[in-house]
């Protein structure tokens, strides 16, 4: 089998939202309840990818304003074509936020804060460019456990190609517990910082609608897919076949959950 090339690549819209982004758009209203705002804030969307978040912070939060920033170029165009100027969007990394001093009430990211190369920067600048008193909050998966979709690709690529294990994010991001989110959290300096799940269902109509998203060569799992020759990617599709839990119609039925996490600028 050829050398395993399979980075973290984002930057097909389309396909991204085949792979995980449905889901990221059920899981988006859920960390938003769990975050309990009021209305007429001005909100900043860190890492915004496709626009997930910034939609849901649209139909629920009634938001004085939303700022979107998000370095993919193809993501952004995503974005941009799901939300128009509803959003002000900025290609730009999230250690070096293109927004004023204090200029924004709420900070957020989604499913963003595991991939930073320096996240201990991307919270100093989301906490500088949030009031005094605003809120810095973010969400991960719980690629561990009960990322499930995750989970079950894993357990069959490592068990055909053990060298699989060192690209898996159950063991890549052990650290982004809800303990460890509060820990970087609260030594980024913000204050009254609290950890919770959100869940959500993520049915497959059937095991066709489960592997061809790892097709699409968006993220860790479909990169390592894409990676490996066609009979290796043939068998993994057929040990995970034997491995999904399938009902008698055909369904799968598994569910994602994701890490939430939140604190408070200090005045």
């Amino acid at each position: 089998m050829a050398h395993i090339e399979a980075p973290d690549t984002w930057e097909q819209g389309p396909a991204y939202e085949r792979y995980v982004g449905r889901w990221s758009r059920q899981v988006a209203p859920e960390f938003l309840d769990w975050l309990r705002m009021p209305a007429g804030l001005r909100w900043l969307d860190v890492g915004c990818g496709t626009g997930a978040l910034s939609a849901a912070v649209l139909a629920t939060q009634e938001p004085g304003s939303v700022d979107g920033v998000e370095p993919s170029k193809g993501f952004l165009e995503a974005a941009v074509g799901h939300l128009g100027n509803r959003v002000t969007f900025h290609r730009a990394d999230a250690a070096a936020l293109p927004l004023d001093d204090a200029s924004v009430d709420v900070v957020v990211s989604g499913l963003v804060l595991n991939f930073l190369p320096d996240l201990d920067a991307a919270l100093a600048e989301m906490s500088r460019v949030a009031v005094p008193g605003g809120i810095v909050a973010g969400y991960v998966w719980d690629y561990a456990d009960r990322m499930q979709l995750m989970r079950w690709f894993w357990r069959a690529a490592v068990e055909l190609d053990p060298r699989a294990a060192a690209l898996d994010e159950g063991a890549r991001f052990e650290t982004l517990t809800p303990e460890g989110l509060s820990w970087r959290f609260a030594s980024a300096g913000l204050v009254d910082v609290e950890s919770g799940a959100v869940e959500v269902p993520t049915p497959f109509a059937d095991f066709d609608d489960y592997w061809t998203p790892f097709l699409g060569g968006q993220g860790v799992a479909p990169a390592y897919a894409m990676s490996i020759d066609e009979p290796a990617r043939e068998r993994l599709r057929e040990r995970l076949r034997e491995l999904v839990p399938t009902e008698p119609d055909g369904s799968i039925r598994l569910v994602a959950r994701a890490w939430t996490v939140r604190g408070v600028v200090p005045g």
